[in-house]
């Protein structure tokens, strides 16, 4: 098992910041990648940015880059979600995750509210 817990999200206007981040617990010696998801009212959840934890490679949607970073401390066991240029259209709740099985996240967070206002 592997709980998940995220922070860090807010009310911020256009143009501006936030740094989600995401504190792992439990059997986390066996992540392979993790992950940030956001899902927005009335739509569905969709990916934003993954990291492998081994070598720390990362990819993301195309609607964040260049504006988002995904980042890992191994020793804290935490991912880390740098959002910049933020804009309207990036309001959701924001869900870590986790994959310990090399295929498919499995665990997930319980949310984290980010409002852009415009």
């Amino acid at each position: 098992q592997v709980q998940l817990v995220e922070s860090g999200g807010g009310l911020v206007q256009a143009g501006g910041s936030l740094r989600l981040s995401c504190a792992a617990s439990g059997r986390t010696f066996r992540t392979y990648r993790m992950g940030w998801f956001r899902q927005a009212p009335g739509k569905d959840r969709e990916f934003v940015a993954g990291i492998w934890w081994s070598g720390g490679t990362a990819y993301y949607a195309d609607s964040v880059k260049g504006r988002f970073t995904i980042s890992r401390d191994n020793a804290k066991s935490t991912v880390y979600l740098q959002m910049n240029s933020l804009k309207p259209e990036d309001t959701a709740v924001y869900y870590c995750a986790a994959d310990v099985t090399g295929r498919q996240y499995v665990y997930w967070g319980q949310g984290t509210q980010v409002t852009v206002s415009s």
